[in-house]
């Protein structure tokens, strides 16, 4: 299943964004509360953020809740835009750092909370549709969501904005196989997220954004974003959601 989450505003730390709340995405690594099948989101945890302009990345394959390292590390790191992620690990992929997202495409982060079903059947085409990745190295990992990432990637470097880069994604994969396609990117100053078979949330407030496939509190502010949808957040656009 997996769970990951966006944030875009006033610089605060990592541990604030992944350890604070009643629902957590510590407590979503062991507690999830809208599972599709799974009780648990064990199989390793990253979150990149954004460091003088530059994407960087802490990824684990342990669970979340086991790393007390970084939860130490995580109260000293203050970022004004991050993507972290939990991992339920689809069988037959390997378990190791390689799979933990976000993955990191040339500045940008990506996220991928789903699955590819018949994604052997499909992944020729999906790694040709990606083409070159000698610049995304992070695509090259043995799951179904490296060749969704090199797609998008071949968007953004085309020109496209950040979230065109991930509806051209779903369109592209969804014309071909069936799945859960919550994606999510983010570029230092935007945040976008795709719905398609999955949850995801939204908050904001006067000056931030968050997104979240669960609510990470109990407040009030957090709205469902509708199924099969594109979200985009910016600094002067606010938050915008379409149809995809």
């Amino acid at each position: 299943m997996c769970r990951h989450l966006g944030y875009l505003g006033p610089e605060r730390t990592l541990h604030s964004l992944v350890y604070d709340g009643e629902h957590s995405l510590e407590s979503q690594a062991y507690a999830p509360r809208m599972t599709q099948g799974n009780l648990l989101n064990a199989d390793g945890y990253g979150i990149g953020w954004y460091a003088g302009g530059d994407a960087v990345r802490f990824r684990r394959a342990q669970p979340l809740w086991t790393d007390e390292s970084f939860r130490e590390i995580a109260a000293t790191v203050r970022t004004s835009c991050a993507v972290a992620a939990v991992r339920s690990a689809t069988v037959g992929f390997p378990v190791d750092e390689s799979g933990a997202q976000p993955f990191r495409a040339e500045g940008r982060l990506f996220s991928h909370n789903g699955v590819v079903h018949g994604y052997a059947e499909v992944e020729a085409r999906l790694r040709e549709l990606a083409g070159d990745v000698a610049r995304v190295p992070d695509a090259r990992a043995p799951l179904d969501s490296a060749p969704l990432l090199a797609i998008a990637a071949r968007h953004w470097r085309d020109g496209a904005p950040l979230g065109a880069g991930l509806a051209a994604t779903v369109a592209a994969v969804t014309a071909l196989a069936a799945g859960r396609f919550n994606l999510l990117a983010a570029d230092g100053t935007e945040l976008a997220a795709t719905t398609w078979g999955d949850t995801l949330f939204v908050r904001e407030d006067a000056d931030a954004v968050r997104v979240a496939s669960e609510p990470l509190d109990d407040d009030p502010g957090w709205k469902r974003v509708p199924d099969r949808s594109l979200l985009t957040a910016g600094p002067t656009s606010g938050v915008r959601i379409e149809s995809l």
